[in-house]
C-alpha cells in the first residue's frame, strides 16, 4: 500500500476535452500557480526521481569540468545533480516561480536565468558542451526555432540530452480512454491533462508528435544522433514502489536522446 506521504507526492493525471482550454489558453503551464507541490512530487516520485532523471544523468556520463545549459531546469534537480558531478551548469526556465524555488536550492550565486525556450536565449554562439533538456520540448509546437537555438549556443561537437513524451504512450492514453480520434499517431497534436498534485489542480499542455518527425527535426536543426534510448527504471524503484513496477516492469513514459551538434 502507498503511505498517505507518498500519496500526498504523488501526480494524478486526468484526460481533459481540449474544449476545456480553448477557452482561456492561459490557464495552462502556469508553473507557478503549483511550483511547490510539483517540486515536492518531482523530489521523490518514481516518474521523475526514480525513471526520468536518472536515466538523464545516465546518458549525461561523466560531466566534470563540462559546461553545461539545464534548458527548462525548473526547481532545479538536474542542476544540482549535475553540478554535484562537477559540471559548471547554467539554468533558465519560463516560470519565475519554479525558479525562485531552484535558487533556494542551488543557493543565489546560481547561474539561473527566466526565459522561454521557444525565444532568442541569452547565452553566446558556442558558449556550452552540452544542453539538458529535460521533459520540456514536448511543450513546443514547432521545434524548429528552439533547436536552432540550442544548436547556436553549442559548442561544435557538443550535445544535446533531451528527453520527451513517448508518442507510443501518449497515443496509448488515448486509446485506452476511447479518445483516439483525439490523438493520431502520426499527427502533431495538443493534448491536456488535468494534474493533482498536494491537493491543487492544474491543466496541463503538450504536443505529441510521431518519432519520424522528432528525428527529422534534430538533423534539420543539424544535429547528428547518437543514442535513442528506452531505459528501465532505477533499480532502486523495484524496493520503493514494488506495486508499480510489478504492473509496468518495462516503462514507456519517455523517450531519450543524445545527439552531437555537427
Amino acid at each position: 500500500m502507498i503511505s498517505s506521504e507518498r500519496q500526498e507526492h504523488e501526480i494524478s493525471t486526468k484526460l481533459v476535452s481540449p474544449s476545456a482550454v480553448s477557452v482561456d489558453p492561459s490557464k495552462t503551464n502556469d508553473y507557478n500557480s503549483f511550483a511547490e507541490a510539483y517540486t515536492a512530487a518531482n523530489e521523490t516520485n518514481l516518474v521523475n526521481a526514480y525513471y526520468e532523471r536518472p536515466a538523464m544523468l545516465a546518458l549525461a556520463g561523466d560531466v566534470a569540468g563540462r559546461r553545461i545549459l539545464d534548458a527548462g531546469c525548473g526547481s532545479g534537480a538536474l542542476f544540482a545533480a549535475l553540478r554535484d558531478r562537477g559540471a559548471i551548469v547554467s539554468g533558465f526556465d519560463t516560470s519565475a516561480g519554479m525558479l525562485e524555488l531552484a535558487r533556494q536550492r542551488l543557493g543565489d550565486g546560481a547561474d539561473l536565468q527566466v526565459a522561454d525556450l521557444g525565444s532568442p536565449l541569452p547565452y553566446a554562439d558556442d558558449t556550452f558542451d552540452d544542453v539538458a533538456a529535460s521533459l520540456v520540448l514536448h511543450y513546443l509546437e514547432d521545434w524548429g526555432p528552439a533547436l536552432a537555438e540550442l544548436r547556436r549556443i553549442l559548442r561544435p561537437g557538443g550535445r544535446l540530452i533531451a528527453s520527451v513524451d513517448h508518442p507510443f504512450a501518449i497515443n496509448l492514453i488515448h486509446r485506452e480512454a476511447g479518445r483516439e480520434a483525439e490523438c493520431n499517431y502520426f499527427d502533431t497534436t495538443k493534448w491536456t491533462v488535468e494534474w493533482t498534485v498536494g491537493g491543487q489542480t492544474a491543466l496541463v499542455s503538450r504536443w505529441n508528435r510521431p518519432l519520424h518527425a522528432m528525428i527529422e527535426a534534430f538533423i534539420g536543426a543539424g544535429f547528428r544522433i547518437t543514442v535513442i534510448s528506452e531505459p528501465d527504471p532505477d533499480p532502486a524503484a523495484r524496493e520503493k514502489f514494488p506495486e508499480a513496477i510489478a504492473a509496468e516492469p518495462r516503462f514507456l513514459c519517455f523517450l531519450f536522446f543524445v545527439l552531437q551538434a555537427e
